[in-house]
């Protein structure tokens, strides 16, 4: 056996049912430089790995376990002993390195199935996991099932999609994982982002510069952020640019590495304005959109950018998409009677029309 070249304890390894498998490897020579290197940042590596292969992935150590089918758990071994066999001439694994090594690892598992790749085990442990967010000056709990299940699909995903009504929790619960994400030094910085549409007003010139004429429509995520970091650190977090709040004309361009991302009031962008956003993803980098689909301030005759991206990307199994429904809501109770009497008012004249 050469040097380097990983110890199989488990190459085909016991079967959980007849559709998943587990393998078990141990890499040598043991190099901690070198195994920091393969996981990456909070083990974001071995979680990029399990997104674009359906596995999972758990390690100690120099000890690794892969879980899914046969044919991904042998691809993934390959690759995890690529990326290892990479790092013994001093190359430091970034994210963007191990997205260029998947791909062809992706397309050779793809060239195998005739569906998409999607995990094999099933987890529904976010539904009884008691989700907390602790941020400096607060600590968030989830409070509905689809709220557990948004938090926990936005752990596991780069690219998320938040839908529903107002007042469950959309933006709030993006904001207090993107500040958590900072706190944690898993991102290096949070944009937080919103279309400049006006809701059915008409207000005309706006004084002051640019940053004063668009601050009112960024005043929520303002809000959000100072709950939980504080007027003071938010001011400094802003002029250090490590916190950016910006209209979504200003991400035409960019490429976004390392950042959290969010997209609010996402039923207001256009079609052309939701896929430059969608395409700004850059490595090691993740994205939030929420809205909701029943408040679309847009000119008539213009459909909504959220509403096209639902139907196009839902079969895209490495995207979460979360509906939140008048159940979530969790501001005065009275938001969750107006939100049903809008529903039920809505759904009765789309039948009275349709007659």
């Amino acid at each position: 056996m050469l040097k380097d070249e990983p110890l199989i304890i488990r190459s085909s390894g016991s079967e959980l049912n007849d559709k998943v498998s587990i393998c078990e490897i141990v890499l040598t020579p043991i190099d901690n430089r070198r195994l920091m290197s393969l996981c990456g940042r909070v083990d974001e590596h071995l979680r990029q790995i399990e997104q674009r292969l359906g596995v999972e992935i758990s390690n100690r150590g120099n000890s690794f376990q892969i879980t899914g089918s046969k044919e991904a758990v042998h691809i993934t071994h390959n690759l995890i002993n690529k990326l290892y066999a990479q790092t013994a001439q001093g190359q430091e694994l970034t994210p963007a390195l191990v997205h260029l090594s998947l791909q062809e690892s992706y397309q050779m598992l793809e060239k195998n199935n005739s569906q998409n790749i999607k995990p094999i085990l099933q987890d529904n442990s976010a539904l009884n996991t008691d989700f907390t967010i602790k941020t400096k000056n607060r600590v968030i709990k989830a409070h509905s099932k689809n709220q557990r299940l948004y938090i926990d699909r936005i752990l596991k995903h780069d690219l998320n999609f938040g839908i529903g009504p107002a007042g469950t929790g959309k933006t709030y619960l993006a904001v207090a994982l993107a500040v958590n994400a900072l706190e944690t030094e898993q991102v290096r910085r949070i944009l937080l982002v919103r279309p400049a549409v006006e809701a059915g007003e008409r207000l005309g010139f706006l004084p002051g510069d640019l940053s004063q004429k668009i601050d009112p429509y960024l005043r929520p995520l303002y809000d959000a952020l100072y709950e939980m970091l504080g007027f003071e650190r938010v001011s400094k977090l802003i002029e250090r640019n490590i916190i950016e709040l910006a209209p979504l004309a200003y991400m035409r361009g960019r490429t976004l590495n390392d950042a959290f991302i969010i997209l609010d009031e996402s039923q207001n962008t256009t079609r052309e304005q939701m896929k430059m956003f969608l395409t700004r993803l850059g490595f090691g980098s993740r994205a939030v959109i929420t809205g909701d689909i029943t408040q679309i301030d847009l000119p008539n005759g213009i459909k909504s950018g959220l509403k096209h991206a639902m139907s196009v990307l839902n079969e895209i199994p490495e995207i979460g998409f979360t509906y939140f429904d008048v159940k979530d809501v969790v501001r005065h109770p009275l938001v969750q009677r107006v939100v049903q009497a809008y529903e039920h008012y809505e759904n009765t004249t789309n039948k009275d029309e349709k007659k």
